[in-house]
Formats: structure tokens, C-alpha cells, sequence
């Protein structure tokens, strides 16, 4: 199928955890003991999904994925979080489905956390479940 890379994390999603924000205590921010900003550390296993969606857009060129916002944008979705969460999903195809989670992925790079709260809300998980029936 298709989708097999990415739809096998559906169990292992299910059971979480997905990381975690690292927050220096031990620092008090003098230029001695400068703080190191937030960030999220994820799990093992949201390192290899992220991998594997990468994997899946070389393999895939011609769903044209590195364009995710246009791809959304042609489906009447707006690039927001909330409307993400929203989106009716059942009639949107597998190329929108996974312009959602590389947009969710690449989102990431430009706000920490990102990814993780697709992750917690269950938006992950229910894009995945999407593309199972895609294929």
C-alpha cells in the first residue's frame, strides 16, 4: 500500500509518548551561567515518523509535498493550526492529507513545539488514520 510507511506508526502513536519539553532549571542566565533556551526533545519514534514522511516525499515527488501550503491552499485550507484541527478530513485526498503532516513537520523548524502539539491533539493520528483509507 501506499501509505504503509506512515500508517504502521498508527498503533505505536496510539500509545505515545511523543517527547518532551526540556526547560534549563540549573542556569540563572548570567554570562556565566547562561540559559539555554527551551526545547522539545522528541521521541525516538517521532524522529523515525519525521524520517519516514521525508522518505515518503522523495518516493513520492509528483504529489509535489515540499509545496504543502499550495497544496492546501487549493483545497480551501488555510494555513492555522485551528482549522488544521478542524479540517473535515473524510473528503480530502491523500496528497492534502500529507501536505497536513509535512506542513505539521515543517512548521516545527520555525516554532518550537509545533510538531508535538499536532502530535498531542491527536491531529497526527487522525491524518494517519485518513490516509488508510486513501490508498
Amino acid at each position: 500500500m501506499k501509505y504503509d510507511i506512515l500508517t504502521k506508526y498508527i498503533p505505536i502513536i496510539q500509545a505515545g509518548p511523543f517527547g518532551q519539553w526540556i526547560i534549563d532549571r540549573e542556569n540563572n542566565g548570567t554570562p556565566e551561567h547562561p540559559f539555554q533556551m527551551p526545547y522539545v526533545d522528541y521521541s525516538e519514534i517521532v524522529n523515525h515518523f519525521i524520517n519516514d514522511v521525508y522518505s515518503f516525499e522523495k518516493r513520492n515527488e509528483e504529489m509535489g509535498l515540499t509545496h504543502y501550503q499550495d497544496i492546501l491552499n487549493d483545497n480551501g485550507i488555510k494555513w492555522n493550526r485551528k482549522l488544521m484541527q478542524e479540517a473535515d478530513t473524510s473528503v480530502l485526498d491523500g496528497q492534502c492529507v500529507m501536505a497536513f503532516i509535512m506542513g505539521a513537520i515543517r512548521a516545527d523548524r520555525f516554532c518550537e513545539g509545533a510538531l508535538l502539539n499536532f502530535f498531542q491533539d491527536g491531529c497526527i493520528l487522525k491524518w494517519l488514520k485518513r490516509l488508510c483509507v486513501c490508498e
